[in-house]
Order: structure tokens, then sequence, then C-alpha cells
């Protein structure tokens, strides 16, 4: 599956179906979707989240990890490469008119992420008001701690609608605490050891492991927390390399959070390739973490919390937030670009592809960069 997983959550799904269920009985078809289902509620990637906690019920802890580092490896790779490439070029002072159509493409990425997103979650008349707040706030607010607060604020908000859950006969609750006291160490030792040392891979780590642990919704969710920390906040990226980024992990199979791995590399140029493999790595590991212990935590006593009405009124508003997000993204990476009838042509042709045709992801990406060559 690892190199052979092109599409996104949904195509990924399908594949765990046809593999994991159908062909190896690994587990139901009703196991399958309840796993996916809290893997979407969890901060963190959905579909390694769900391929990990399979590993996890099959063998346990060592091989989920064994599990994870199958999955990711392939797609790491190639970002990291992608990396090192567009940064050798840049070196060079060699053209990069070749990846022209890249950056328009990948606007029409995030803009169809966002409206795939809005068309699952967006249910209610609050749901459209909590997406349009957020989507506002985090355009004209881009800070990193903004993404945060709006996420808590639109769950906190709609877990006072939690009587119109459907009320579920409750059992006693029993927790494991060690993967979530894990989790929390990490990721405050992290913090204060990059305050303390200032060591860059130290700070790369923290940088991702904490916005690993802060999103909710899967790859297009991610982009807005990492483009305000990245190319915004800190400066380490131009809009162009991340949108370049961006394109690329969509034609790459596996997880689209590997793109933490071409900007971590990108991020340390100036530590020479090996220090730039090794931050691509460390930003990589430092993305999946969270999730890990997270699914680690939450698969042992989910069948008791889902029970729960104020838990699931509370996601609503965590969904809807995540929409807006996105939504903002897609505004704040098209401003760098020219806005020449040619770069909106492709935006929009991006989008319609992807909505109305069964052409793949990968494919599109490839008729980009030909068409780049050519012209």
């Amino acid at each position: 599956m690892a190199i052979s997983a092109f599409g996104g959550p949904q195509a990924h799904f399908a594949m765990m179906l046809k593999l994991m269920v159908r062909k190896r009985a690994y587990l139901s078809e009703e196991e399958l979707i309840e796993t996916t289902a809290l893997c979407q509620i969890l901060p963190g990637p959905t579909s390694t989240q769900t391929i990990t906690a399979i590993g996890f019920r099959i063998g346990g802890a060592k091989l989920a990890y064994l599990t994870l580092l199958i999955w990711m490896l392939p797609a790491v790779s190639i970002m990291i490469t992608a990396a090192l490439l567009i940064d050798s070029y840049q070196t060079k002072n060699l053209s990069l008119e070749f990846a022209r159509f890249i950056q328009p493409m990948a606007v029409g990425f995030i803009a169809y992420g966002a409206y795939i997103i809005a068309s699952k979650v967006i249910t209610t008349k609050m749901a459209a008001l909590l997406m349009v707040l957020s989507a506002i706030i985090t355009y004209f607010i881009n800070k990193p701690i903004i993404l945060p607060l709006v996420l808590i604020a639109a769950g906190t908000f709609t877990a006072f609608n939690y009587k119109r859950e459907e009320e579920q006969e409750k059992e006693k609750i029993k927790i494991k605490w060690g993967n979530l006291t894990l989790w929390a160490l990490v990721l405050v030792g992290a913090a204060l050891l990059g305050a303390i040392t200032k060591n860059q891979m130290v700070l790369l780590f923290e940088n991702f492991y904490r916005n690993g642990s802060l999103i909710f919704g899967g790859g297009q969710v991610l982009i807005p927390f990492l483009n305000t920390e990245f190319v915004e906040f800190k400066g380490y990226l131009t809009s162009e390399e991340f949108l370049s980024g961006l394109a690329m992990v969509q034609a790459v199979p596996g997880p689209v959070f590997s793109v933490s791995s071409f900007i971590g590399t990108l991020s340390v140029r100036e530590l020479g390739i090996i220090g730039q493999i090794a931050g691509g790595l460390i930003s990589a590991i430092g993305v999946f973490l969270p999730g890990t212990f997270l699914i680690f935590f939450v698969v042992r006593f989910w069948e008791q919390l889902k029970k729960y009405r104020v838990v699931r009124a509370s996601l609503a508003g965590v969904n809807a937030a995540s929409a807006g997000m996105v939504a903002a993204a897609a505004f704040i990476l098209f401003q760098p670009i020219q806005g020449s009838p040619i770069n909106i042509g492709v935006i929009i042709a991006t989008f319609l592809l992807l909505t109305f045709s069964k052409v793949p992801a990968p494919l599109i990406i490839l008729i980009g960069l030909a068409a780049g060559f050519i012209i």
C-alpha cells in the first residue's frame, strides 16, 4: 500500500477495505469503518492513524510502529529528494520555470480540499457560521497561536448543543494514561529543550510535533498551520517553495503529512545535504508521532467515550472550523501568485478536474509539469 496508495484518505480507505478486510480478514468492514471514524476525530493524519491502529490491533505496539515506519517511509523519502532537488536548482541559479503551473495547481488542490471537507461537515447554519468566522479570523490574524484557539473555541461552542445528540447507555470508562502521558511529556520536553538549547533540530522537531498535536481533519487541515508557521511567521520557505511542495505531495503515494519532510528539508538548507536529510526525517517523525501516541491512548476506551453526547457535539465545531481554515489557506496562498488569466485558469481547471472527473491527482500534477516544460 505504501507505494500504491494515491488519492488521499478516501482512496486509502478503499484500499484498506480491499486488502485488510476482504483479502486478509484482519478485521471486519464495520470495525474498519469505526476505526476510521475514530481517527477522523483525533489530531493527526487519518489514514496513518487508521493503518497504525490496525497494526496495533493485530500485533500490539511493536507491529504498529513498524507499520507506521513502512507506511510513511516511501513518501517521506520522495519528498526529501524533491526538496533537495529544488534547493539545488535554486543554489545553481537554474530556472524553475518548468514548475510554473505547479503553484496555482496547489491552490486548486487546497480549494478542492476545503470544498470536500465543507461538503461533509457543514450540515447546519451554525456550522456554516463557524466555518465563515474561522476563515475570516485565520485569514486576518495569521499567527500560529490563533489556529488551535479557534479550534478549541468552536468545539466548546457546539459542545453546549449536546442535547441534540442521541443519548446512549454509558459504561464506566477505564483509562490507561501511559500513551497520553508520553505524548504530553514529549510535547513539553521538546518545547523546554528547544527554548534552553536553541538547537535548530530540536526546534524543528518541536514545531512539527506541536502542529501534529493540533491537526484535526487530515493533511489538508495541516496546510494552513504549516504555511503560518514556516512561511509567514518564520520565513524558512518562500510561498513559491511551499506551494511547489504541496503540489508535489499530491503526486506521491502515502500520507499528505509527508509534506512535512519537504518543509523540514528546506528549513535547514544552511546545514548542507546531510543536515537537510536529517531535518526532513526529524520533521516527519515530529508530525507523525503525536497522532500515533493519541490513537494508542484512545483506542483502548473509545467504545465507552463515544457514548458521551458532549464529545460528539464538540466535533461539529472542530470540523466546521477546520473547513474554514483550509478555505482561508487557499486565499492566503493565492496572494503571492501572479493573478494572470493563465494562473487563475489553472486553479479553476485543477478544481474542476478534481471535482467532476476521475483523473487521478498524480496524473494532473504530471500534466502540469509537462506543460511547464513544453511552454
